[in-house]
């Protein structure tokens, strides 16, 4: 008789080690091999305008990219809906990203390929994030 068996019988706890077996397995998985570094998160602008309504002087169409995670910091970019950003940093609300394809290659105003912060309501992010 194997040895979970027989622990099985005798203590009842195999399902119990089995899921203590799974989560060491899956904590060397995600701390052992390498560190999360910036940029494993990635994901895309979403819940912004379509382009046909941009307008600079509302807001609308586009998601400004700033100098620091808060609306009293400086514009410096746009990002528009669809536009794949990679995710840096996060502080509350805020992402610090970088635009990595999109029309945020071809802005309407500011830096192309902006690195800054965003509000991050308007992100829908996956992977490995800060």
């Amino acid at each position: 008789m194997s040895k979970a068996l027989v622990e099985q019988r005798v203590t009842g706890s195999a399902p119990r080690r089995a899921l203590s077996i799974a989560a060491a397995l899956l904590l060397g998985v995600f701390s052992g091999a390498a560190p999360v570094q910036a940029g494993d998160c990635t994901g895309f602008v979403v819940g912004v305008r379509p382009m046909s309504q941009y307008n600079p002087a509302t807001g609308a169409g586009f998601l400004a990219v700033r100098t620091g995670p808060g609306t009293q910091y400086r514009q410096i970019g746009e990002l528009y809906r669809g536009d794949e950003i990679a995710v840096w940093e996060r502080q509350g609300n805020w992402y610090m990203v970088r635009c990595m394809s999109g029309r945020c290659l071809r802005p309407m105003r500011g830096d192309p390929r902006p690195t800054g912060w965003v509000f991050g309501r308007y992100l829908d992010i996956g992977g490995l994030c800060p």
